[in-house]
């Protein structure tokens, strides 16, 4: 921590005078970090630049967002021709329609409505299954995040002493300012738990309209579901009639055509963001044209001034159609591959008690001595030594995942083999340091 103060000084002080007016400093409360956050001035590729004019290898690609690296030539070439055509016309632009073929033929979806958050489009999603199916239900899993919605901004990292029975967690409201009507209607499963689910299911059947998960839970880590989880949940949304929705807000820019690409499931309703704008906020809910096509000006709303933005829709088109091609993922799944292999090589050969998982562009180190499945097992993790490590490899110009213990790394497909060495090649150096952490004050300071 020592090293990391001494070199980050024009962020303290930018710190320092940002909460007089901003609370924490920060606009997103995920950006905070103690001792103080990061200040940015600049970024190209893989590469960032901090107020202090330290250059970091960039492994969180903006919690995912930026798959196709950033400030991508192309996409910064769309946006710019764009800007000198019109940033809004308040009207639909005439080339968003090639956006949305785009997206339907990529993930396999029939129709599609856009928006410009996640939060936005796990909201529209619930709604959308409440109207088509006229009942009132929820079903979300614990430890999963769906952005700020306020149905779902549920049990995302509740504690020990209010979580409640593991095969039937309480709704814990993850905020001040919820009053209990807003998720009364807000269930709470376990992950990779089918028969607690399906328990649950029974117990509610006649009011489920939805259920919505992170296919790949990406809050607790980077947590892979159980061969046959997922089937499993589709025969019961069959079974009784619900509609399935995979939060995919992550997940799209994971595989080349989204969760998909990794199991044979088909939900009715998926959410789309992130990677798909290349830097730009866009997203998007896409389905089955059974229920997007209940979607009636007059009966069902959906709307926003800035959705379909043509600055954002003209990003995305040149993300997809030019850079985040179907090679260039597959590139850097190897690269992904190839991390997760050398952690667990350095792991191994360091006797470090720690987990590894790996599926796509991502994957994530966990300090713990059993797998990490589900929120419970995620909450046994050592975070202290996450933080220990996540500092130290700062310290060596790695910003290694997202800035918590519950984030992953994202590969980009701008990074190289290079990357990963020096990625690799840091840990080795690190992971002294995090095996004895707590042990003196000597280590500590030298991380």
């Amino acid at each position: 921590m020592v090293k990391f103060e001494t070199a980050t000084p024009k962020s303290k002080a930018i710190y320092e005078k940002a909460k007089i007016d901003v609370p924490f400093g920060v606009h997103s409360t995920y950006r905070y970090s103690d001792p103080y956050p990061l200040y940015f001035t600049r970024s190209k590729g893989t590469r960032l630049w901090d107020v202090d004019g330290n250059v970091y290898t960039d492994y969180n690609m903006g919690f995912g967002v930026l798959v196709a690296g950033h400030a991508h030539p192309l996409v910064v070439k769309a946006i710019k021709e764009q800007a000198a055509k019109g940033t809004d016309f308040g009207f639909e632009w005439g080339e968003t329609p090639k956006f949305a073929r785009m997206i339907c033929e990529r993930f396999g979806v029939d129709q599609l409505k856009l928006a410009n958050t996640g939060a936005e489009a796990t909201m529209y999603a619930t709604r959308f299954a409440r109207s088509y199916t006229g009942r009132n239900k929820i079903i979300k899993f614990e430890g999963c995040y769906h952005g700020g919605n306020e149905t779902l901004i549920v049990s995302v990292k509740p504690s020990q002493a209010k979580e409640g029975d593991p095969r039937a967690p309480n709704a814990v409201p993850s905020s001040a300012g919820l009053p209990e009507g807003v998720y009364k209607n807000t269930l709470v499963a376990p992950f990779n738990d089918l028969a607690a689910v399906e328990e649950l299911v029974r117990k509610n059947s006649a009011d489920v309209a939805g259920m919505i998960l992170e296919p790949i839970p990406m809050n607790m880590g980077f947590v892979l579901p159980k061969p046959g989880f997922l089937e499993g949940l589709r025969k019961l949304a069959d079974q009784y009639g619900f509609v399935l929705i995979f939060d995919e807000i992550k997940t799209c820019g994971k595989f080349y055509g989204g969760m998909r690409d990794c199991v044979n499931v088909q939900p009715d309703l998926i959410t789309l963001g992130k990677a798909i704008g290349g830097g730009v906020p866009i997203s998007g809910i896409a389905g089955k044209r059974k229920i997007m096509e209940t979607i009636i000006p007059g009966v069902v709303s959906h709307a926003g001034t800035f959705n379909s933005n043509p600055l954002c829709v003209a990003a995305g088109i040149a993300t997809l159609s030019k850079v985040l091609t179907k090679s260039a993922m597959q590139r850097a799944t190897r690269l992904s591959e190839t991390l997760a292999k050398g952690y667990q090589d350095i792991i191994d050969d360091s006797h470090l008690t720690a987990q590894m998982s790996q599926a796509g562009l991502s994957g994530a180190i966990a300090f713990s001595s059993k797998p990490v499945t589900d929120w419970r097992s995620f909450q046994a993790c050592d975070t202290g030594k996450w933080f220990a490590y996540c500092f130290a490899m700062m310290n060596r110009g790695i910003i290694p995942a997202g800035p918590s213990p519950d984030e992953q790394w994202t590969i980009s497909v701008v990074h190289t083999k290079e990357d990963v060495k020096d990625h690799l090649e840091a840990f080795k150096e690190v992971v002294g340091y995090v095996k004895g952490y707590k042990k003196t004050a000597e280590v500590v300071e030298a991380i």
